[in-house]
């Protein structure tokens, strides 16, 4: 039995992700009430510290997605408070929220990530900054935000007009990568005793052209197959790159990594989109969804995520 704690979960705040933050956050609350822990819930905002600051808590549980509480700003100010905090640390965020630098950490240790570069949302409307299809996303935001699948046959026009609704239109730069066709797969890793561990393999089979914030979000959407129904050999792959890329970013607690399968290509086909350090929490998120694939509750996996902090502290 684990000694009762004191802890803040920070949740909400003020990213496109604020709802799905408030979802994630409440559930942990609940989880560690049902733990027996007392429970302060903040409500990301401007006056955080002074709020962090009156609560004293024994850990402050990151339930935050996006920015700030995922890109580095909420890791600064709870290493300058003194405040043990689950999930990755400053410098882990900084690079693990954008796309491009992950791909500089992650490419030269052999890791698979599709080509990409950075390309002036100005520029679209003069030309295509690569051959159709390919993606358009955010460089620095998560859980799909803002992301275009430009093809032949899409409606933004060729080059990309100008009213067109698209990421274009709010995000000064966006990354510019090649379309992998095939499925989507992710793994989630959980650190522990023995290091990073990776719980295993969920394929997302959407109804939508893209597994996208709505997808993710929507319940009815995206059909969960949990185990992934995919040849053991890209199973087994997923996992040591999930865990790898967890390791050589330093992650903490929990990540999760995305991928894109071309299965015609076989094991070669498979490629990681990205690492998510703050994975959701709400009872649509795939992390606790694995956890509970190897005989993990919500709740224990909650516990674990502390442990960590605690741990780390």
């Amino acid at each position: 039995m684990n000694a009762p704690l004191h802890v803040a979960v920070l949740y909400g705040g003020w990213s496109s992700e604020r709802a799905v933050s408030l979802v994630s956050g409440e559930g942990v609350a609940a989880a560690c009430e049902a733990l027996g822990h007392r429970v302060t819930r903040i409500d990301m905002g401007r006056d955080v510290a002074a709020r962090l600051a009156d609560a004293t808590p024994d850990v402050v549980f990151n339930a935050l997605h996006g920015t700030p509480g995922e890109d580095g700003t909420v890791q600064g100010l709870l290493d300058l408070m003194g405040l043990p905090y689950t999930h990755s640390g400053l410098a882990t965020s900084v690079v693990a929220i954008d796309k491009q630098l992950t791909k500089h950490e992650l490419v030269p240790h052999g890791i698979r990530m599709p080509e990409g570069r950075v390309v002036a949302s100005a520029s679209l409307h003069d030309g295509d900054p690569m051959p159709r299809p390919y993606v358009l996303k955010p460089v620095n935001e998560g859980s799909s935000v803002g992301v275009a699948i430009v093809t032949d046959g899409s409606n933004y026009g060729q080059p990309i007009a100008r009213d067109a609704e698209g990421p274009w239109r709010h995000f000064d730069r966006l990354l510019a990568e090649p379309f992998i066709k095939g499925r989507e797969l992710t793994t989630a890793v959980l650190d522990g005793p023995d290091g990073p561990r990776a719980l295993g393999v969920t394929e997302l089979v959407t109804s939508t052209d893209f597994y996208d914030y709505d997808a993710k979000y929507t319940d009815g959407l995206t059909r969960h197959i949990c185990p992934a129904d995919v040849p053991a050999a890209v199973a087994a792959a997923c996992c040591r790159m999930a865990a790898d890329a967890h390791r050589l970013l330093g992650c903490r607690g929990t990540s999760r990594s995305d991928f894109r399968w071309d299965e015609e290509a076989g094991e070669a086909g498979l490629f990681l989109l990205e690492v998510n350090t703050q994975p959701g929490m709400t009872p649509l998120s795939l992390v606790p969804e694995q956890a509970k694939l190897i005989g993990m509750s919500y709740e224990a996996l909650v516990q674990a995520i502390l442990d960590e902090a605690l741990f780390r502290a």
